[in-house]
């Protein structure tokens, strides 16, 4: 029995050949690893020695040669295939252990250049997995170090790998040039401007019990390319495992969450805040958040970006709450909350990178594809277009309204007071719909005065800052853009208020 071992990754590699030398197997390498493997004290055949060629072309030319191929692809259950390997002096080839050059770490580096790309594009690995993979009847194919282990055992428990074994490696090898060719024609296409395919890559991270709704299957898959703000590579700590609504929502609270330098707590019940608030710790923003909407916030999910600590943890505790994150909790508050068996904690990357950028959206039979709504514009009091202008309390405010409302579902209207929410309105079919519903809220919570409303899109009538108007607001941020927009600024300057307009959009459908 002979294998061929020519790997970029070596770690168990030398392992894995000495246990195939001990249980017979003679071994074929090629440049590093057959130095390492020799070095190791291992016997190996260089691939030069199989081939009678040399390799030339700086090794881009060494296994592509019927030596190598005919000895993987020669069926063994065929006369004419064996008779063709013996006519040309050609040995069988039983395993291939290949893993490709690092494509990807060498496109990740930021200063790489083309040149450095091509040189990073495997030939005779993917080739040699391919030609393995296809006979696997015959052949086993490795291409992955985690594998090893199995093998091994396999090979001393019957003297080789079982048909079931190489059916699944086989498979694995098949992925695995799948990936690899996808990210060298991804990287190839977006070096020559070219947009017509679009190749996704994306890991099994877990099965889910069910969808959106008991009768649906799902499940949870992770881009190798997740950033932070992410439960793609998030750890939980405690509870219960995700369900599909669970990770909607989470997902949710996370992009609001992202908006905040601040300390800063969500709370999140399908898909829109119920609660939002800055403070001057995790303690002060979580009891803002909560006192904000203590009822929606029932079964619901918080989200802070600041370590939770043993205060907060006890605060938290008493409501039924599904999921808590933040960056980090503190022995002492996974001790209080732990006592909870089926609460969620999630420890989440919030270390705001860039890497993420796309946003991808099923449709039938297609997707949507679009830049990561990531800019949120700063308002300043020079956009303002009343005759009133905004103080700089107003301004806080404002711009906090201005980060939550782009969170909301269109129709999106969100009230603010100090810091926090004081009422939501979402999703309704028009806009005044949506301030009706806030606007109540605030006033039933009784905040009355002083309140700064922030609006997703623009007006196109004024009846929402004539509402606004008669429950207490002084301010409003908007985008502005619509051809009546002198209406609601008209509007504005009869009802005193102070009116930003943002030149920026945030519909969220």
């Amino acid at each position: 029995m002979r294998a061929l071992i020519s790997v970029s990754d070596k770690n168990g590699v030398v392992e894995f050949a000495q246990q195939l030398r001990s249980l017979g197997w003679e071994i074929i390498a090629t440049g590093g690893t057959m130095k390492l493997l020799r070095d190791s004290g291992l016997e190996v055949i260089n691939i030069s020695d199989v081939t009678g060629f040399p390799e030339i072309c700086d090794g881009r030319v060494k296994t592509l040669h019927p030596k190598v191929h005919g000895g993987l692809l020669a069926r063994r259950d065929d006369e004419s295939h064996l008779a063709a390997l013996k006519e040309n002096e050609i040995e069988f080839i039983d395993m291939v252990c290949v893993n490709l050059y690092p494509f990807r770490q060498t496109i990740a580096k930021p200063d790489v250049t083309m040149e450095d790309a091509i040189e990073n594009i495997d030939i005779g690995g993917p080739s040699m997995l391919r030609s393995a993979a296809k006979n696997y009847k015959d052949v086993t194919v490795v291409c992955d170090p985690a594998d090893y282990a199995q093998i091994i055992e396999e090979i001393k428990a019957t003297g080789n790998t079982t048909i079931e074994t190489r059916l699944q490696l086989s498979a694995k090898a098949y992925t695995h040039t799948a990936e690899y060719d996808s990210m060298i024609a991804t990287y190839m296409r977006k070096a020559a401007g070219l947009n017509e395919k679009l190749f996704l890559e994306f890991d099994l991270v877990q099965g889910l019990r069910y969808g959106e709704n008991p009768h649906q299957q799902a499940k949870f898959y992770g881009s190798a390319e997740a950033g932070s703000f992410s439960l793609a590579n998030a750890k939980q700590l405690n509870g219960k495992e995700l369900s599909y609504n669970n990770i909607q929502d989470a997902n949710a609270a996370l992009s609001i969450v992202r908006e905040f330098d601040e300390p800063f707590c969500v709370g999140l019940k399908h898909m829109n805040p119920c609660g939002a608030a800055i403070g001057k710790d995790v303690v002060d923003a979580w009891t803002k958040a909560y006192e904000a909407d203590k009822v929606s916030i029932f079964g619901g999910i918080v989200a802070v970006n600041r370590e939770v600590n043993r205060e907060a943890a006890e605060l938290m505790k008493p409501i039924f709450l599904e999921i808590i994150m933040a960056p980090s909790f503190s022995d002492e508050a996974l001790e209080v909350l732990s006592t909870k068996k089926n609460l969620r904690l999630l420890q989440v990357d919030m270390s705001k990178d860039d890497s993420v950028v796309n946003q991808y959206v099923s449709v039938n039979g297609g997707l949507l594809v679009q830049d990561l709504d990531k800019t949120t514009a700063t308002v300043t009091a020079d956009m303002c277009v009343t005759e009133v202008k905004p103080t700089e309390e107003q301004v806080t405010d404002l711009n906090f309204g201005w980060r939550v409302v782009k969170h909301v579902k269109s129709n999106a209207i969100v009230v603010v007071k100090d810091g926090h929410t004081v009422g939501v309105g979402a999703g309704q079919m028009n806009r005044v719909g949506s301030a009706e519903i806030a606007l109540k809220q605030a006033q039933a919570a009784g905040f009355t005065e002083g309140l700064v409303l922030a609006s997703d899109g623009f007006f196109p009538f004024d009846d929402t800052v004539t509402l606004a108007s008669q429950y207490g607001v002084t301010a409003i941020v908007q985008p502005g853009g619509s051809v009546r927009d002198e209406d609601s600024v008209n509007k504005a300057n009869e009802c005193g208020i102070t009116m930003v307009c943002t030149g920026m959009r945030h519909f969220k459908h």
